[in-house]
């Protein structure tokens, strides 16, 4: 009985008997038979020895296509399993995946495979694809194969998700399951490296043991392959973790609390900075800044719905003892709320701006902790404003404008808009009120186009009480992420009962509108610090001039003097008064990148002078002190950009 396949162009091939994947591509071209790697038939990828013996729809996957190149990965990560298991018999092999950032096998070796055991891995790996060892694509009794992995907990538990037969693939003796397809041989696995190990709870679940994971990746051609090479070299480069760590910024010690950090001095100081720059541009914005409690009566977030929706996310209550119940707030709305119920509002009262740099905590697990990133106290650029429905436009746009002022001054210029809806077809976790959601996404999408904004609309990123801009960044390890928020709201109000007396002297409701001009400051940090490479501009930078005298007896005083009289003048520098050769310190100060290294000596002495050696380059300067202060306040004065 024939049967036709349907190729992607919508041409079909017709079958008199069964053919495999990789049959039809040989029929289809010779070229693109060679080229093959796998096939998707109706939607699912296969191997090449797939067989078909019905009406399909059928692709076949190359090494120009992204599938294809996963399948590429999948195949290195088995080989990878299986080379890593002959040296280490008695290994045992958890998930393993590959995806668009390369592929990783989970092992639970009882001393840990080190990253210097890397390289043996990979000349094990390197004979297989030297030899182009055949890969059989088999299928397996489950039960068989449940004895034959009887000894190994992981393998045994994946097994049990798999239908009988399995689909399992061997290498010599090697046998593995769970891929989706697989290259028939080693050969074409030419251009790989591995690349990392680090730690990964068994199934991603924090009470689970934790296992290896071995990161790896591979490509079809050497310039792909070093392209990303040199691309990871500079995320590691970048890691604001690594950077935190060499320039002394902050740290992050499990032993007495995972995803708390503690800022050093410098890095302290660079938040401090930071923040002071946001108060002082949100009050001259007409902003009211308030401190509030970091602690709130459970009862308040049962009103707002957050412990409703967002439950999974807040430490567990603390039982006072009394019947109070206290919680440590994962959002700082409802205390907001209780400084606007504090008073009768007026009209001519809004809109009331009120904002606060609003510490609070999030119930993160162990395994999402990162750095700055991901964090279990963290504090918020915040801010709320009430206002009345016909200022909610004009509100949005002169919080816009304020976000872009604060972008251009950090030099902020990677990013685009996004208008987050709630998703229509799950509006579950949504606050339940069809006309709420259909006004304020038109309202908003409407402040949008009277801006002359470009935007893209995205379902299912709204927040559960409204609809929000998201200000979507770049980060420079190249993940998209949310920087700034304005978020409409007209479920919170009502909630809590918000009014303010109209002109007409009878009671009416605001509307809230929630606003994050640069998220958390930890988040933000680490955005600049990766932004930056840790070479902070001079208006941020820690230790903005350190001075290095070229003897500590002769010079000293003088350098001391002149960091005295830098400090007085709101500049932060720093004297170098350690016992080490000159080179030696103004390498140091280069690898601390402090924008401006001043080396003093008898000439700087008798001149009143220094002698400048700014960051990242060859230069040395001599200019008197009196222009030496022009220079730093002018760049202080500008944010450090260049005037163009």
């Amino acid at each position: 009985m024939s049967f036709a396949i349907t190729l992607p162009d919508g041409s079909k091939k017709e079958f008199d008997s069964a053919v495999t994947a990789g049959e039809v591509a040989s029929k289809i071209a010779v070229s693109l038979g060679k080229a093959a790697v796998a096939a998707k038939v109706d939607g699912q990828i296969v191997p090449l020895d797939y067989q078909l013996s019905s009406d399909h729809k059928v692709a076949i996957l190359t090494d120009k296509d992204d599938e294809g190149l996963n399948v590429l990965r999948a195949t290195a990560a088995f080989v990878f399993a299986a080379v890593a298991k002959k040296a280490y018999p008695e290994l045992h092999l958890g998930q393993h995946a590959a995806d668009e950032d390369g592929f990783y096998v989970d092992t639970d070796k009882a001393d840990q495979i080190k990253v210097g055991e890397l390289p043996k891995l990979k000349r094990a790996m390197e004979k297989a694809v030297k030899n182009g060892e055949p890969i059989k694509h088999v299928q397996l009794a489950k039960a068989d194969l449940a004895k034959q992995f009887a000894d190994d907990p992981f393998k045994s538990a994946l097994l049990k998700d798999e239908s009988d037969p399995v689909d399992a693939y061997q290498l010599g003796d090697f046998i593995d399951f769970g891929y989706d397809a697989l290259l028939p041989n080693t050969g074409k696995i030419k251009q790989f490296d591995l690349l990392s190990v680090a730690g990964a709870y068994w199934l991603g679940k924090s009470s689970n043991p934790m296992l290896q994971r071995i990161f790896g990746t591979a490509f079809f051609k050497k310039a792909d392959l070093d392209a990303d090479l040199k691309r990871r070299a500079e995320i590691k480069e970048r890691d604001h973790r690594t950077i935190g760590r060499d320039l002394d910024l902050f740290f992050v010690d499990p032993k007495v609390g995972a995803g708390l950090p503690y800022w050093m001095p410098k890095g302290a100081t660079i938040r401090r900075v930071i923040e002071r720059y946001i108060i002082d541009k949100e009050v001259a914005d007409g902003y009211e800044h308030v401190y509030t409690p970091v602690l709130m009566n459970l009862d308040a977030y049962k009103t707002s719905g957050h412990w409703a929706h967002y439950r999974d996310d807040m430490f567990p209550p603390m039982d006072m003892g009394d019947g109070e119940m206290l919680e440590l707030r994962p959002m700082n709305c409802p205390s907001h709320i209780q400084i606007y119920k504090h008073h009768i509002r007026s009209y001519r009262e809004l809109p009331i701006r009120i904002a606060e740099l609003g510490m609070m905590h999030r119930y993160e697990k162990s395994g999402a902790l990162s750095g700055l990133q991901r964090v279990r106290e963290m504090t918020l650029n915040d801010g709320h404003t009430f206002v009345a429905l016909d200022q909610v436009q004009t509100e949005f746009a002169k919080i816009l404008k304020l976000i872009m002022d604060v972008y251009k001054d950090f030099d902020i210029t990677d990013y685009y808009f996004r208008l987050s809806y709630r998703d229509p077809k799950n509006t579950q976790k949504y606050f339940a009120n069809d006309e709420m959601w259909e006004r304020s996404q038109k309202m908003l999408k409407g402040a949008m186009d009277d801006l002359g904004l470009d935007y893209v609309e995205a379902e299912g990123e709204a927040a559960f009480y409204g609809p929000k801009l998201d200000i979507q960044t770049k980060t420079a390890l190249g993940n998209d992420e949310t920087m700034s928020t304005i978020q409409l709201d007209f479920m919170l109000p009502e909630r809590f009962g918000l009014t303010y007396v109209g002109q007409d002297g009878e009671e009416h409701r605001p509307v809230m509108i929630h606003r994050g001009i640069v998220g958390t400051m930890e988040r933000f940090i680490a955005y600049l610090t990766e932004i930056y490479k840790g070479a902070f501009p001079t208006w941020l930078a820690p230790v903005q001039a350190e001075i290095i005298p070229v003897n500590l007896d002769a010079h000293g005083d003088y350098a001391k003097k002149l960091r005295d009289d830098l400090n007085k003048r709101g500049f932060r520098a720093h004297v170098d008064m350690r016992n080490e050769k000159l080179g030696y310190k103004i390498r140091e100060s280069q690898t601390q990148k402090v924008p401006y290294t001043l080396v003093v000596g008898d000439d700087e002495m008798k001149a009143d002078g220094v002698n400048v050696r700014p960051y990242g380059t060859a230069d040395e300067i001599s200019m008197s002190r009196a222009d030496f202060l022009k220079k730093i306040a002018a760049d202080v004065a500008s944010y450090s950009r260049e005037e163009k």
